[in-house]
């Protein structure tokens, strides 16, 4: 077995302190301020994950939200449309009904007219006729002048009794 001389200990314990100072002095410090710095850096990004997904949670909530008023929105839309055209449809065959009336009195109206106006057409032939035909039958029975002196005769006595 091989064992190490005191000498070879003591130079290899005194280099082993040597190295130990020169690295806590030169190395340790910039290596723990990484570590630090990069430990501090974890937590922020950790911290900000944690931020962002709290905002995307908000944000999701914002946006659904924003969904269910918009179909709330579009719903109400929706129904003041359907009133409208109800409303314009009913105005509409209301409207229709009441110039339909108006064209329906008018016809009978238009049709009175025509019946008065052949009625008193109609009584002016009768009249006319009636004129006719008694002057007919008057020729007839007056062809001599004693029936008409007695016509005559008889017509101021009547007219006189009046």
């Amino acid at each position: 077995m091989i064992e190490p001389g005191i000498g070879l200990l003591f130079w290899m314990t005194l280099t082993f302190i040597i190295l130990l100072f020169l690295l806590a002095k030169f190395a340790w410090k910039p290596i723990l301020n990484a570590v630090n710095d990069r430990e501090v850096s974890i937590i922020d990004a950790l911290n900000q994950a944690k931020l962002a997904k709290q905002e995307m949670a908000q944000l999701k909530e914002d946006n659904e939200r924003i969904l269910r008023e918009a179909r709330a929105e579009r719903d109400g839309i929706l129904k003041e449309a359907r009133d409208m055209k109800d409303k314009i449809v009913n105005q509409a065959k209301d409207s229709a009904k009441v110039e339909g009336e108006k064209m329906i009195e008018a016809a009978r109206q238009s049709i009175q007219t025509e019946k008065n106006a052949a009625m008193a057409d109609i009584k002016t032939q009768i009249g006319t006729l009636s004129v006719s035909i008694a002057e007919n039958i008057l020729k007839e029975k007056l062809d001599n002048d004693d029936a008409q002196n007695a016509l005559v005769e008889n017509i101021l006595n009547k007219s006189n009794l009046n």
